[in-house]
């Protein structure tokens, strides 16, 4: 799994959790619904740590609750 793959597939979660749309999502956190779409349906291969912590914020959580999860614990390394 690729980096950007789990932070989408966290954001999804997340979401399903607070049972909130990526739609709403957005509007919490200021990031345009468009690249809240891209990066959940996987179209974002670089996404910015600032978008991340905006997005976070949205969600009332901070980024390192964001990142403490097995998926990114057991993340390979990229290389391009």
């Amino acid at each position: 799994m690729s980096i950007s793959d789990a932070v989408a597939e966290r954001f999804v979660g997340l979401c399903i959790e607070r049972g909130i749309t990526v739609n709403k999502l957005a509007t919490l956190s200021g990031v345009t619904q468009s690249t809240v779409n891209d990066i959940v349906n996987r179209k974002a291969k670089n996404i910015g740590i600032v978008t991340i912590k905006k997005l976070c914020d949205g969600l009332d959580i901070s980024i390192t609750d964001f990142f403490d999860t097995d998926t990114f614990r057991s993340l390979e390394q990229e290389l391009y």
